[in-house]
């Protein structure tokens, strides 16, 4: 019997089957799809990307605004801060920057605040010197605790304020008790203030004697011995009766006002011998 063919199957020949007009346009159209896709997401990364440094730039400090300040210029005060410019608004640590601001004698307090887009007010608060110390034969500017601000110069001749000796300078076996002695010497011209025409009168102060000040009033060369407390009715006192006290004793050489209801008054040149005046009530 002679063997029969049987017709071959044209479903199990898939790899000979050439693909269709339809089929290959499809593969360009999802290739094309995908390209444009990705080329989409680029550019919106760019310019997402781009908006993102333009906001930066605009975000960066290019302006400092300086308030409050009188004896510091606003160029001392831009100096203790440079740097600041170009950071990052939003990021500059401005705490940092405020306690480098601190570290200037002349600021007492400062506070600083972010202004969009670009900006940073700092509003400046300045220490206010009490008197005019001298230490070892130069004279500072120092305040009610004692602070050396600044040294005395022409620039601050418009400043009216009393010599205070007796300060040994900042050092630190002295520190504490030049704080005391400053703050003794603040006491005393804080409680003359409400007295304009004696606290005008102040010309020298020494503190050297943490429990007994001495004053020198313009126009007098009398020492007066003021205690640690009661300064102003003792100095009222005085001021009572210093035309009485020159008629009796002429050459003064110290007054002692610390005993409420006697003053004590030595003349020059007579070392021991001392007068004692009642004080009416």
């Amino acid at each position: 019997m002679s063997p029969v063919s049987a017709p071959a199957d044209k479903r199990f020949r898939r790899a000979h089957v050439k693909p269709t007009r339809r089929r290959r346009w499809r593969a360009a159209a999802m290739a094309t799809a995908k390209y444009a896709t990705a080329a989409a997401v680029a550019i919106a990364v760019l310019y997402r990307g781009g908006a993102v440094v333009a906001r930066a730039r605009a975000l960066q400090i290019d302006r400092i605004v300086v308030k409050g300040n009188g004896r510091m210029s606003s160029g001392e005060v831009l100096a203790v801060l440079d740097g600041m410019r170009g950071e990052s608004l939003v990021w500059t640590d401005l705490d940092s920057w405020r306690q480098r601001l601190l570290a200037s004698p002349w600021v007492k307090d400062a506070a600083f605040r972010r202004s969009l887009p670009s900006t940073v007010e700092v509003s400046v608060s300045e220490r206010a010197p009490m008197a005019i110390g001298r230490i070892r034969g130069k004279l500072y500017l120092i305040d009610e605790n004692g602070l050396l601000i600044d040294e005395y110069s022409p620039q601050y001749a418009d400043l009216d304020l009393p010599i205070v000796d007796g300060l040994t300078g900042a050092t630190p076996g002295d520190r504490d008790a030049d704080e005391a002695r400053a703050a003794l010497a603040a006491r005393l011209i804080t409680a003359v203030s409400p007295r304009p025409e004696i606290a005008k009168r102040l010309s020298q102060i020494d503190v050297a004697d943490l429990h007994n000040a001495t004053v020198i009033l313009s126009g007098d060369p009398a020492t007066l011995y003021v205690g640690d407390d009661r300064f102003l009715p003792r100095l009222e006192s005085y001021q009572d009766l210093a035309s009485a006290l020159k008629a009796r004793v002429p050459d003064i050489e110290y007054i002692d006002l610390r005993f409420d209801d006697r003053i004590y008054v030595r003349p020059a040149g007579k070392p021991g011998k001392t007068t004692s005046i009642a004080v009416a009530h």
